[in-house]
């Protein structure tokens, strides 16, 4: 295994993929996506035969989170502590980012000591301001357009199930135009996937993303779908994918997006609907975190919103294989920038 390893982050570092580290799926080839993968999977093997290494023995990574997060936070953190490295966890209340200091000015300085930054914050610019000053590679963890180490975790997720990716259908249930939707679409499209992006027209992706998605599915063998009828949108899918409707920052349209999206709601029908549960060909997503019982504040009262405690709590169910995967793709993202050869 560890000579596979070995070969596959030499073919991910021939490839130019530390230059800049990663910032959306669409800066990746289709070679470069499925090598992540391959060495994720390779990865998530040795750890669990309790052979992790010292990919980044002597690397210290910057984390500087503007939102705050549970999976991609300790997800990293554990990548990094796994292969030897070391990494610097900074709130928004630990560094002046945009405020007191500017971006550029915080990236030349986080730079000059650390390795590689992984960030998760609001606007994408951010991110790209990041890799284009720090001199170091910047992975994107989080911001408002792209959420790529999901996405690389849902595919790895995907591929466990049902062995490959080619020609399987995802369908995306809810807000269309969040950035776990985008990423999604544009992952689906490298792997060459059936991805239907399902929500109302109002919260439908931008135009140029879907465009950019096309583009790609018609040289892999996909096929993007937008569409605003769930009952189509699931029919045949192996994978019924949903995410929260209103992301961190949007709090104050709660109620309107409630009310738009409840014909959006995952349940036990739209499961059925897929023609696939009774042969357990179907498997259900959602990127957490969820709200899917009575155990919130926000869901005291009427049980649960974008997907049902049953659907949640169901055998094929895959959110939680889905949140270890978050550790594994981005350990091999980072350590295809930072491992040495």
């Amino acid at each position: 295994m560890a000579a596979a390893i070995s070969e596959m982050l030499n073919a991910l570092q021939d490839s130019c993929l530390p230059e800049r580290g990663l910032l959306r799926l669409y800066d990746l080839t289709e070679k470069q996506m499925f090598l992540l993968l391959d060495l994720a999977a390779a990865l998530k093997q040795d750890r669990q035969t309790g052979r992790c290494g010292r990919l980044l023995s002597g690397r210290n990574i910057a984390v500087p989170f503007e939102k705050s997060s549970t999976r991609t936070r300790v997800a990293t953190t554990v990548a990094i502590a796994d292969e030897g490295g070391r990494s610097e966890y900074l709130s928004a209340n630990d560094m002046h980012l945009g405020k007191k200091e500017s971006v550029k000015d915080t990236a030349r300085v986080l730079g000059r000591l650390f390795d590689g930054i992984m960030f998760r914050g609001f606007a994408h610019r951010t991110a790209e301001l990041l890799a284009d000053h720090s001199g170091v590679p910047v992975w994107n963890g989080l911001t408002d357009e792209f959420h790529p180490t999901q996405a690389l975790a849902d595919l790895l997720t995907v591929r466990e199930r049902f062995g490959n990716l080619q020609g399987v259908k995802l369908a995306y249930l809810g807000d269309g135009r969040n950035n776990v939707a985008n990423s999604l679409m544009e992952g689906c499209a490298k792997a060459g996937m059936r991805f239907v992006n399902c929500s109302p027209p109002q919260l439908s992706p931008r135009a140029d993303l879907v465009a950019h998605a096309e583009e790609i599915a018609a040289r892999t063998g996909g096929q993007i779908s937008i569409v605003n009828d769930p009952v189509v949108a699931v029919h045949d899918a192996q994978a019924v994918y949903t995410d929260v409707w209103v992301s961190m920052g949007e709090e104050s349209k709660r109620e309107e997006r409630m009310d738009m999206l409840w014909p959006y709601q995952v349940n036990m029908e739209t499961m059925r609907r897929t023609g696939r549960l009774d042969d357990d060909s179907v498997i259900f997503l959602h990127c957490l975190p969820a709200f899917h019982d009575h155990h919130t504040e926000l869901t005291r009262d009427i049980g649960a919103l974008e997907v049902t405690d049953d659907v949640f709590e169901a055998p094929f169910s895959k959110v939680f294989d889905q949140a270890e995967n978050r550790m594994h793709t981005i350990k091999a993202l980072i350590a295809a920038s930072l491992a040495p050869r």
